[in-house]
């Protein structure tokens, strides 16, 4: 376990910058206290008796923040601050009054001021409102990279010991929030650390899952996580109830990290009622974790079963073309005479056509939608040069799925989902991890093309750092062949041909890709929410 210095990879704190500040109060002189009280706190202030001069500073110098009284002559606190506002949009404006009347402050909240003060004033009161608007990221910064290095040693004292599934969720969902939050500090001088940390947690996870997961398929008695095939069963079936219309979204590809940005969004309309986390089967792809949820099978007895519907590595055909009648298949299965709707929307068009059936869909107990949009963007960021630049890393590739989920279908109709009062629930099928390290593979032409998992009868590669099934019946994987094996990638490495070793190399390494074991791919969020 390495050792954390406190002051690892931080800089030095530079001194407080002094911050200029511009107050404008027809009784200016009467401020003089509170305006010493902050010169000696290191700020400048320029005061200023009128609106018309507030605004004349403000054309002549930059302030970092603006004082202003509500209540003077001429032009008003309210005046003067839409004036400044339509010149200079960015600039902080505090309003001071001795109004307490609530249409002057739906106005001024309305015109976008920083804060509200009420005469009369206190002079902390006055300092905590400069803190909050001028220091509020440096002082985020020095609480979050403190917090992070006093739970530095927590964790990983944590995933050194002989953990159980769920202590390893727990650790997963710490590393999350770390991530989140030092992702949000002025230089994320920890975020090197926490990476460095991901990693020997992702290598420490990878150990447990070796170690455990065929168990967890064929012993009965083991201590075992949910996984993808008895979701439904476990999860979603308990819910339904009648003349009370469930809506399950399922959104293919959806990191934790990924859900947690996009609940900030969502809570505005929803209550989250549980959230939890579930552990995706192997191979961690759609093909074989997302039929695993609708059929309530393992990929084996999917092929065993259902052998109309189940579709190999080696055929040409679409995987996921079957999804709806292995879901009614599992319906009929549990015995569950429920009117059910099944959806999937891989585009605008048919993400607005949802929107718009909103009505029809709540005369269902349930309605199925698959949203394939983060898997698109994970593949088109692998393909496209332009979305590679936009999302370089996982703080961009959370900020372009927010971005994409604030003006998406998806949200329209969860808005109206929440207006008609109808229960929710958000998953996913599995996950996804920025791959970084090539591992070489020889296979033959039949060998399929993921690149976290292979499976064929002729593979070549050095046996450590990968899972290699022998016996794929042990994982209840189909066997293609009587000597078909699969190999898992593990951590942040990713399956490359020595052929063409360089271009391959170059081309895929930080992608995000699905198929193996990691943290990323295998722990993933199962939320159920009621709307406000």
């Amino acid at each position: 376990m390495p050792h954390f210095k406190t002051n690892y990879n931080t800089k030095p704190i530079p001194e407080a910058q002094r911050y200029s500040i511009l107050w404008a109060d027809d009784e200016i002189d009467l401020l003089k206290p509170h305006i010493m009280f902050l010169t000696n706190k290191g700020y400048d202030v320029t005061p200023v008796n009128s609106g018309a001069d507030a605004l004349d500073k403000c054309n002549e110098t930059n302030f970092d923040i603006v004082f202003l009284d509500e209540n003077m002559p001429g032009m008003t606190g309210l005046e003067t601050l839409s004036q400044i506002k339509s010149t200079k949009p960015s600039l902080p404006v505090v309003m001071i009054t001795k109004s307490e009347e609530e249409h002057i402050m739906e106005e001024a909240i309305g015109s976008k001021i920083a804060d509200y003060l009420i005469k009369p004033l206190n002079p902390n009161q006055i300092l905590l409102s400069v803190k909050k608007i001028l220091d509020n990221k440096r002082l985020i910064t020095e609480k979050t990279n403190l917090g992070y290095q006093q739970d530095f040693r927590n964790i990983s004292m944590a995933y050194n010991e002989r953990i159980d599934h769920n202590e390893w969720v727990d650790i997963y969902k710490k590393l999350v929030f770390w991530e989140l939050e030092i992702d949000n500090t002025a230089n994320k001088s920890m975020a090197e650390v926490l990476d460095m940390q991901k990693g020997e947690a992702n290598s420490n996870f990878a150990k447990f899952v070796m170690e455990n997961y065929e168990s967890w398929l064929n012993d009965p008695k083991a201590d075992k996580p949910l996984l993808s095939h008895q979701l439904m069963k476990k999860k979603v079936f308990p819910m339904l109830k009648p003349n009370e219309p469930l809506f399950f979204f399922l959104i293919d590809n959806l990191r934790y990290d990924q859900w947690k940005i996009l609940e900030s969004i969502i809570s505005e309309y929803y209550i989250v009622e549980e959230e939890s986390a579930y552990y995706s089967i192997l191979p961690t792809t759609t093909a074989f974790a997302r039929n695993a949820i609708f059929s309530g099978m393992m990929p084996s007895d999917m092929e065993k079963y259902h052998p109309d519907l189940w579709v190999n590595d080696d055929e040409e055909e679409g995987k996921n073309n079957q999804e709806e009648d292995f879901l009614m298949r599992q319906l009929q299965k549990n015995r569950l005479d429920v009117k059910a709707s099944y959806h999937k929307v891989i585009s605008t068009a048919q993400g607005k056509s949802l929107v718009d059936n909103v009505n029809n869909l709540m005369n269902n107990q349930l309605n199925v939608v698959v949203y394939n949009f983060v898997d698109m963007l994970s593949h088109a960021r692998t393909d496209m040069a332009m979305i590679r630049e936009l999302a370089p890393d996982e703080s961009a590739y959370r900020s372009l799925t927010s971005s994409w989920f604030m003006h998406s279908p998806l949200l329209e109709v969860l808005k109206k989902i929440a207006e008609k009062k109808a229960r929710l629930i958000i998953t996913t099928d599995h996950g996804t991890i920025r791959v970084k390290r090539p591992y070489k593979i020889i296979g033959d032409k039949n060998t399929n093309t993921n690149l976290r998992y292979k499976q064929g009868k002729n593979l070549g590669f050095d046996e450590d750092d990968v899972l290699v099934v022998r016996k794929p019946e042990r994982f209840f994987l189909p066997k293609i062949n009587v000597s078909t094996a699969y190999v898992f990638t593990i951590e942040d490495y990713f399956f490359a041909y020595p052929n063409n070793y360089n271009y391959y190399v170059n081309y895929y390494k930080d992608t995000f890709q699905h198929g193996g074991v990691s943290l990323e791919e295998m722990i993933i969020p199962f939320v159920s929410l009621i709307p406000k």
